[in-house]
């Protein structure tokens, strides 16, 4: 299947569910090129961005299973190739 380029964009709200999104993040580790977070104190928000190199059903589970968690927001954007 062909692989994607892409970014999944995540809005942490409630830090009570970081354990499981790492836990979620760990279990598709391999496709993980790369992981950035930057905590936003002034709005008490964490803005995370993970890049990928997946096919689009590796890449759509994963955001989908990211954004069903409690106090926590995803959307994805992919390569056109």
């Amino acid at each position: 299947m062909e692989s994607k380029v892409s970014i999944i964009g995540i809005i942490v709200e409630n830090t009570g569910s970081v354990d499981k999104l790492n836990s979620i993040l760990h279990e598709y580790g391999e496709y993980i090129i790369g992981r950035m977070g930057i905590p936003y104190q002034k709005k008490n928000v964490n803005v995370i961005s993970i890049a990928l190199d997946a096919p689009m059903d590796v890449i759509n589970t994963l955001s989908g299973k990211v954004g069903m968690l409690d106090g926590i927001s995803s959307k994805v954007v992919c390569s056109k190739s």
